[in-house]
């Protein structure tokens, strides 16, 4: 059943700032995290006479955002950051990746992260994906998903604390 103009601004309201969290999360930069969700609901838009009602509305919109970030780390490598660089806050329209408690220590334990435990972690936390969501988004099983998400938690606890051992701040803690 195609999505009709008024479900689909729902989906844009209910979800858009989840996807803009988990954008933000995978690349590290606000302007583009926006223009992956934007892509993302393009394409969602695009697809809509394929939509299938019984699926979860997060968990497809999610699997097109991550194919769209998998496109554009394609085209251009993700960016490291440096130890002791932060990134650069730019003043942006939407809701603020820092306004759910995330710090720059937070992302900088995240980019530490190999890419298979980030996006299981982000998926499940960030994108509030079930973890069978995430298993059938991420095409492996769920044991799969619930092990690499308990190993990506500890390893940002190992991480924080460390730094926090270091003499910085202790960043506070938000459900990673």
């Amino acid at each position: 059943m195609a999505l009709t103009q008024a479900e689909f601004d729902r989906l844009v309201d209910e979800h858009g700032p989840a996807l803009y969290r988990m954008a933000y999360r995978m690349i590290g930069d606000q302007h583009e995290a926006e223009d992956v969700v934007q892509d993302t609901f393009r394409s969602a838009w695009k697809s809509r006479r394929r939509y299938e009602a019984g699926r979860g509305q997060r968990a497809w919109l999610a699997s097109i955002l991550r194919r769209r970030v998998i496109d554009r780390w394609r085209r251009q490598p993700q960016p490291g950051v440096l130890a002791g660089d932060t990134p650069l806050e730019v003043e942006v329209e939407g809701v603020s990746p820092f306004a759910d408690g995330y710090t720059d220590e937070m992302q900088h334990a995240l980019d530490r992260l190999p890419p298979e435990l980030r996006e299981s972690l982000l998926l499940v936390v960030v994108g509030e994906l079930t973890h069978q969501e995430a298993a059938d988004e991420l095409g492996v099983p769920l044991g799969t998903v619930l092990s690499r998400v308990s190993r990506a938690r500890r390893r940002m606890r190992e991480f924080l604390m460390a730094m926090a051992g270091q003499g910085a701040a202790r960043p506070e803690k938000r459900g990673v």
